[in-house]
């Protein structure tokens, strides 16, 4: 799969010597009314166009990358990645050659931007996410990745969210490096949009959820793949330590290959959106209902249609929820579910993949509901029944106590 992504060694040199281990950030957002999530970091690159990126979020990287052959000189300053004034940031590759840019093969023929979180955000486990419109052409590579702290790759890990080849403009890939997997060894799948659509014609949503013992891909709010340590045949799981995130737009290297005649220069990988979202333990909190119980997966099973239902509390991975900033809530990598888009009181709810539909939508509110926008429903303990495996449903919301909920 992906080929190692790492600048050369003077670089990561001084990239390393920046590196910290906390969760800090320069803006973060306060938590929404009982929400199961902590909005750890965000950016959504609001400022006036030409401006830089916010510097207690984001560093610049610069120079080339000799290990991948890519052919590209990531530059300093607002030249290859600014905001756009319209709540953007644009990273540009161009066709150019100044002088006092020398790649690994002598002057460089274009240039980009390279930008990173390390010194201002780790993150460690959680719904991490960035909405994305990325470039066309052969050659071209946009990438939303993050590498282990502190970097010794591949030893310290990587992960891949997002990564495209220009000549697959349907494709993106997902992969975690690591000892003994990593560069064309990278374990990941690739996710293909449907009937040809080109992800260079709208803007996309990337995204991985991430707990001590999987990693789960998804595209738009779709699940293509999930990673769990009985994935590596025994090679060492090195995802349980805090990891930065990295965009950049690459141009060339051995995996997309040199852009030729038909790549058109200026190309732009156009960011909506970044945020990470964490829980309030690494795989999530309980959801408290009625008589004090959880809302729980039947049998702690993953498959799609697990009934929900109220249980008695008892801390496993059955009862971790988290309320990603896209509205789902999750448990064992998947969302719950409105059986069969239902909107009609009654309707059960279930554990089922992660599609981004309207029926995996929830609110939770000041007022203890747990809301589906679509029905505009609530969340209900059907007939007011607080015995351990009582389904759970949508319901009228009328205030009772079968339907509030507290989250954490």
């Amino acid at each position: 799969m992906a080929s190692p992504r790492l600048l050369r060694t003077c670089l990561f040199a001084a990239l390393s010597a920046v590196l910290v281990a906390s969760a800090a950030t320069g803006a973060a957002h306060a938590d929404p009314p009982r929400a199961a999530a902590a909005v750890a970091f965000s950016d959504t690159f609001d400022g006036p166009a030409g401006a830089a990126v916010d510097p207690s979020k984001w560093q610049t990287e610069t120079g080339d990358n000799v290990n991948n052959h890519e052919r590209q000189y990531y530059t300093p300053g607002t030249r290859n990645a600014a905001l756009d004034g319209q709540g953007h940031l644009v990273i540009t590759a161009r066709r150019e050659n100044p002088a006092n840019y020398q790649c690994w093969y002598g002057t460089c023929q274009y240039t980009s931007a390279r930008l990173n979180t390390s010194g201002s955000f780790t993150a460690q486990y959680g719904h991490v996410e960035a909405r994305m419109k990325i470039p066309r052409g052969q050659g071209m590579w946009p990438a939303f990745w993050m590498l282990g702290t502190p970097v010794n790759w591949p030893d310290s890990g990587e992960i891949d969210v997002m990564e495209n080849v220009g000549f697959e403009p349907s494709t993106v890939h997902g992969t975690i490096h690591g000892p003994g997997y990593s560069g064309s060894g990278g374990i990941g799948a690739a996710y293909s949009l449907p009937g040809g659509q080109a992800f260079a014609d709208a803007f996309h949503t990337f995204a991985v959820d991430w707990a001590p013992d999987s990693i789960t891909w998804s595209v738009d709010g779709t699940v293509y793949q999930r990673r769990t340590p009985a994935d590596l045949g025994g090679r060492t799981w090195v995802f349980n330590k805090p990891f930065f995130l990295i965009l950049n737009l690459a141009v060339g290297g051995y995996w997309p290959g040199d852009p030729d005649g038909s790549t058109s220069f200026p190309q732009a990988l156009v960011v909506d959106s970044v945020s990470v979202t964490t829980g309030d333990t690494p795989t999530g909190t309980a959801i408290r209902g009625l008589a004090g119980k959880c809302v729980d997966v039947a049998g702690a099973n993953p498959a799609n249609g697990t009934p929900v239902q109220l249980y008695d509390c008892n801390g496993t991975a059955a009862q971790q929820w988290t309320v990603g900033s896209d509205g789902t809530v999750r448990a064992l990598g998947k969302c719950l579910d409105i059986t069969g888009n239902g909107t009609a009181d009654g309707s059960t709810v279930q554990l089922w993949d992660c599609t981004g539909g309207p029926n995996q939508k929830w609110t939770v509110t000041g007022a203890h509901d747990i809301v589906n926008p679509q029905a505009n429903k609530c969340l209900d303990v059907t007939g007011n029944d607080s015995a351990n495996g009582t389904r759970l449903q949508i319901w009228t919301c009328t205030g009772g106590a079968n339907q509030k909920w507290t989250v954490g």
